[in-house]
């Protein structure tokens, strides 16, 4: 799986390190899954900050305010689907990512991973729009984070 990284804006740390972290959540959620990441298969993130991800949660989202992560799939998949060529971006935001790991007690990196995972799990066609989807997506998070030594983000 090639991962093409873009730090935008915010205090995020250098690429190596963001690199690190979004290959092994990445190889978790597979994991999760019962498969190996696919070779080929291209994956965005974007790493900005707040102001950025409020424009485009309003855009897309309607909803006019930052938030800490965004996926933006490129093709439409549901659970179980092949894994297409390109799987899309997953935005995330500076300031609310360091806000919720404060505020949650949690490692910076533990919870960015968490947002990784969450983000590609939705490019995989997961959602928590309802209980028994939010279970599912939940316990895949839970499952690739448990393989990374994190611990439970939803205890």
């Amino acid at each position: 799986m090639q991962i093409d990284i873009a730090i935008e804006a915010g205090g995020w740390a250098g690429e190596a390190a963001l690199r690190a972290v979004a290959e092994r959540a990445a190889a978790a959620v597979f994991a999760a899954l019962g498969q190996d990441a696919p070779e080929g298969t291209e994956l965005s993130l974007l790493f900005t900050d707040d102001a950025h991800v409020r424009v485009l949660n309003r855009d897309w989202r309607g909803k006019d305010k930052p938030t800490n992560v965004l996926s933006f799939p490129a093709f439409e998949v549901a659970p179980g689907d092949p894994v297409p060529p390109m799987l899309g971006d997953v935005v995330l935001a500076f300031e609310t990512v360091g806000a919720e790991a404060t505020l949650e007690e949690k490692p910076f990196d533990h919870h960015l991973t968490h947002l990784i995972v969450h983000g590609l799990l939705h490019l995989l066609g997961y959602d928590h729009e309802d209980e028994e989807d939010a279970a599912i997506m939940e316990g895949l998070e839970r499952a690739a984070l448990a393989r990374l030594a994190i611990p439970d983000p939803y205890r």
